[in-house]
């Protein structure tokens, strides 16, 4: 049961980001380009998707999952590989006006683009799990 939830909660949220327009790169980048041909559809879209989240934290508070012991911890510590990482996320983001979940998407109607950024991301993925000892033990900037 717990893999069917899984599977309808990624196609729900793949076809909202297929409906609001997420996976159209441009949009995405329209976004980004404050001084030129602004849009502000994305923030809509954030909004949107951050209000309901809201009060689904503020509900797991007091509840347990269905399928599962608990709901995973929330965390407040920030690291440099969260810094980093976000830092490339950014910096691809912008590039590609591409984020992992649109991209994914974007595979369902084809197009070379989409499937060449989710390599790529997937080759990412690899290399992270390579170096990230290797950043985790480095010493602290002054």
């Amino acid at each position: 049961m717990r893999i069917l939830i899984s599977i309808a909660s990624g196609a729900l949220f793949g076809v909202g980001l297929v409906i609001s327009g997420m996976t159209n790169t441009q949009k995405v980048q329209g976004f980004l380009d404050i001084f030129g041909a602004w849009d502000i559809t994305l923030a809509f879209v954030m909004g949107g998707a951050m209000l309901p989240m809201i009060f689904a934290w503020l509900y797991s508070e007091k509840t347990t999952p269905l399928y599962a012991e608990h709901f995973p911890e929330r965390r407040s510590d920030m690291g440099r590989g969260l810094v980093v990482g976000s830092v490339l996320f950014g910096i691809g983001w912008g590039l590609a006006g591409l984020c992992p979940g649109p991209a994914i998407a974007s595979l369902s109607f084809g197009g070379a683009q989409g499937l060449v950024f989710v390599a790529a991301m997937a080759a990412g993925m690899l290399v992270n799990t390579r170096l990230r000892p290797f950043v985790e033990r480095a010493p602290e900037p002054l």
